[in-house]
């Protein structure tokens, strides 16, 4: 992408293809680079060189436009493929695209910091240490009291539904039955659908694959803002209640991740929730931190999973990790795990209405110590292996699916809607339909529970049956889907479903999973995974009855688990979460063995689904390993210029100019002479620390002065704190006088004097890793010979995006 068409959002014209020096508006990649000898456009800066989108038909004008071959464009990173260079400045968070940035992971050692660091106090280190841990409680009593009012809520609104419409069937009036049924799923699937496509589009799908790239170093807007965590409460309680297949466990992971961000951030300020004793937090590191407790607790009030939420923060998640982390997540998910045990125990007196039965998902399998031979074990391999089918073939389809319904989404609000209300039209009308299909069935003799079932819980559903008998589809389907699990992972029920219903239902769910994915509703994934997995092992168990020592029960466990390796490819956490749920230690080897099984046999055709989701949505997420092809190249060969650097003491005017035409987020700062004998690089200043200091006027009429004491005095180190999302200070914000512009301001003390830094003929593939590892937003790359400028360029995140390096050398083959 040259730039010759890219929207500009001012009126400076557009780079020039003769190598001329020329700035960029659209450039974004964070480094202080202008892009017009750049044959494609830099990321990782701030949003500001792009527009804010308020609705969706703004949007999709800004930022899907299309051009000619010979030009250049924004990239629509779900939609088509583009043979020319693309670049990484949008994506598409939840429904909708935005424009995207880095975080500021690198810790900036400039004088103001220097300066904190010597000036704090015992008590007020003490005092960091004491707010940090008192975070972890709050977002681990929050997340668990969210989770177990999202329980409640379902539980209770789906319940009424299902007693309603079972009363009406009672009574002979089927149609009329299956009106309530359809008209409650669809009022509630449309409502879910109306705030999240109006009020926090971000918060569609599972936010999974958002949280993961937010912990890679990505930021998207508004995707851990309050408008999102509201609506991924209310959305996923109504989406679950109004019985689509899909689950309430990755929005609940997207939920802590919001819960956590907000009390990093000091609260909102938009909404009228600050608090100014955080602002020990007010960075992105720090905030990482809370996020990926956040993300734990959420897996941890979704499956009552402590280990298992830790775990998959570990696995799946963060992107960096240390033992300091590992510690304050294991806390937050033991107080979530508390705080869901007190509750329960308190529902279980019968005060939450018809959530005491249910409870969270919890499936005790332990009732006795199973047995296995030789025979379950090629069994388990057989599962393993059709996980594995199963698990790429649905990733792959799923890929296909997005791809249709974000042709729909970026349409508007009202086809979203649309969209969804098919969705819950097709869902209702197979879960009241199939059970249609089966015929009744004798209840068993002497059994435990009640046979057929009066009300919502249990696994005996009369559904048109005559008395003493059940429709064992219908105890599938006409259920919440926590209640089909537990009848799928039911022990001593070897005959209690037919070999027929549970193919019927084994297809429906597989097909429902996939296109109910992907409409503007909190959705995700684990659920209708474990369904169909359970289904399937089930199956696999009844078939084998005759030879098998393990219960149908086991075997619909480790299905759920080959289809969760096959899909996710997720194997300790998984592994984990099944263990914790079901309460099934003895079965370890063989989950074990049937996720790695599972997780092999899928690598072999396709990515694991969220790493798929987070490639199609087009979030730039730098993977641990550098690419093979990498190798051939030097750090040198994918920078791009010219440079826009400033002077130690550089005039007002010219700090101004560039902040409004470019919207880099990081400038070098290079002493020239009379300061220093040669050029030498001071180091990088950063964009919003920039307008803090413009913002403050510390400026000084001589050049040959240094205002930095002044500035020590003026400034102290919170001052420049990041603010919270969508609060940062704009240019457009502050007015000069033609007196001031030409005034001098010194950067010396802003600068950070620490930056990491690479010589030119580093290896690409090492400056990926090292980039990767530090959690870098930018990487100085230095000449190897004297006599040259001290700085060649910068690497960014864009830089290193496999789009941009095939677009430099089109020739460079990925497998080389």
């Amino acid at each position: 992408m040259d730039g010759n068409h890219a929207p500009h959002s001012n009126q400076h014209p557009p780079p020039e293809r003769d190598g001329s020096f020329s700035y960029d508006i659209e450039s974004m990649d964070g480094s202080g680079r202008g892009t017009g000898l750049a044959p494609a456009a830099a990321w990782n800066g701030s949003s500001e060189a792009l527009p804010r989108f308020d609705d969706d038909d703004g949007a999709r004008e800004a930022a899907l436009l299309r051009y000619d071959d010979d030009g250049g464009g924004p990239r629509e990173p779900l939609l088509r493929k583009r043979t020319m260079n693309t670049t990484s400045q949008i994506a598409i968070v939840g429904a909708n695209v935005f424009p995207i940035e880095s975080l500021d992971y690198e810790i900036v050692e400039n004088d103001l910091f220097k300066q904190d660091w010597r000036s704090r106090k015992k008590k007020q280190i003490f005092q960091y240490i004491v707010l940090k841990w008192a975070l972890v409680l709050l977002i681990g009593l929050l997340t668990g009291l969210v989770g177990f009012f999202n329980n409640l809520a379902v539980e209770n609104i789906a319940g009424f539904k299902l007693l309603l419409t079972g009363d009406l069937m009672l009574q002979k009036r089927y149609f009329t039955a299956f009106l309530a049924y359809g008209g409650c799923n669809l009022v509630l699937g449309a409502t879910a659908a109306a705030i999240c496509a109006y009020i926090a589009p971000a918060a569609a799908g599972s936010g999974i694959p958002e949280v993961k790239a937010y912990l890679n170093g990505v930021d998207a807007y508004s995707i851990l803002a309050p408008s999102t965590l509201f609506v991924k409460i209310f959305g996923s309680i109504l989406g679950v209640s109004a019985g689509f297949v899909l689950g309430k466990e990755g929005p609940m992971v997207h939920t802590g991740a919001c819960i956590a961000n907000l009390l990093g951030q000091g609260g909102s300020r938009k909404y009228h929730l600050t608090c100014n004793w955080l602002k020990y937090f007010k960075n992105d590191r720090d905030r990482r931190d809370l996020i990926t407790c956040g993300a734990a607790a959420g897996v941890a009030a979704a499956f009552r999973a402590p280990v298992g939420g830790v775990l998959f923060a570990l696995e799946e998640a963060a992107s960096w990790w240390r033992s300091a982390l590992l510690w304050r997540t294991f806390f937050t998910t033991a107080v979530v795990a508390v705080v869901l045990r007190a509750l329960i125990e308190v529902c279980r007196s019968g005060k939450c209405g018809l959530f005491g039965q249910g409870g969270l998902i919890m499936f005790d399998l332990s009732s006795n110590v199973p047995t296995y031979g030789t025979q379950d074990v090629i069994a388990i391999v057989v599962l393993g292996i059709i996980g594995g089918v199963f698990g790429g073939l649905f990733n792959f389809l799923l890929d296909r699916i997005l791809r249709v319904y974000s042709i729909i989404n970026e349409r508007g609000a009202p086809l979203k809607i649309l969209l969804t209300i098919t969705i819950s039209i097709i869902t209702s009308a197979c879960s009241y339909g199939l059970p249609w299909l089966a015929s009744c069935t004798p209840c068993p003799v002497g059994s435990m529970e009640e046979c057929p079932t009066i009300g919502r819980s249990g696994n005996f559903k009369s559904f048109q049956c005559p008395p003493g008998h059940y429709n064992g589809l219908a105890s599938l389907f006409f259920n919440t889907n926590d209640d089909a699990i537990r009848n799928l992972f039911s022990r001593g029920t070897a005959n209690e479903f037919h070999m027929s219903s549970l193919f019927v239902f084994f297809i429906a769910i597989y097909c429902l999973g996939l296109v109910t994915y992907g409409i503007a509703v909190p959705s995700g994934l684990f659920i209708p995974v474990i369904l169909a997995g359970a289904t399937y092992g089930r199956i696999v168990g009844t078939l084998l009855g005759p030879i098998s020592d393990l219960d149908p029960g086991l075997f619909a466990l480790l299905g759920a688990a080959s289809f969760l390796g096959g899909t996710m490819r997720m194997t300790v956490s998984v592994c984990v979460i099944l263990l914790e749920l079901t309460n099934e230690l003895h079965m370890l080897p063989l989950v074990m063995l049937v996720l790695l099984i599972s997780k092999t046999i899928a690598d072999c055709f396709n990515k694991g689904v969220y790493d798929q989701i987070v490639v199609m949505k087009g979030l730039p997420f730098m993977e641990a390993h550098a690419e093979p092809y990498m190798r051939h190249l030097v750090a040198g060969d994918v920078v791009s210029g010219p440079l826009i650097s400033f002077s130690g003491v550089e005039r007002v005017g010219n700090v101004v100019q560039a902040l409004k035409i470019t919207g880099h987020n990081g400038f070098p700062v290079v002493d020239e002479p009379p300061l220093t004998e040669a050029p030498e690089l001071v180091g990088l200043v950063l964009r919003s620390h920039l307008l803090v200091l413009l913002k403050g006027k510390t400026f000084m009429k001589d050049k040959a002065k240094t205002s930095g004491s002044f500035v020590l005095r003026r400034f102290g180190a919170f001052d420049f704190a990041k603010p919270g999302s969508g609060k940062g200070m704009k240019i457009e914000d502050l007015d000069f006088t033609d007196e001031e512009m030409e005034m001098y301001v010194d950067l010396h003390p802003i600068t950070n004097t620490s930056p990491y830094t690479v010589v030119e003929t580093m290896s690409l593939a090492k400056a990926a890793v090292l980039f990767r590892a530090l959690g870098l937003r930018h990487l100085l790359v230095v000449p190897k010979t004297p006599g040259r400028p001290p700085i060649v360029g910068i690497l960014t995140r864009h830089d290193l995006m496999p789009e941009h390096i095939h677009g430099l050398f089109p020739d460079l083959h990925k497998s080389h």
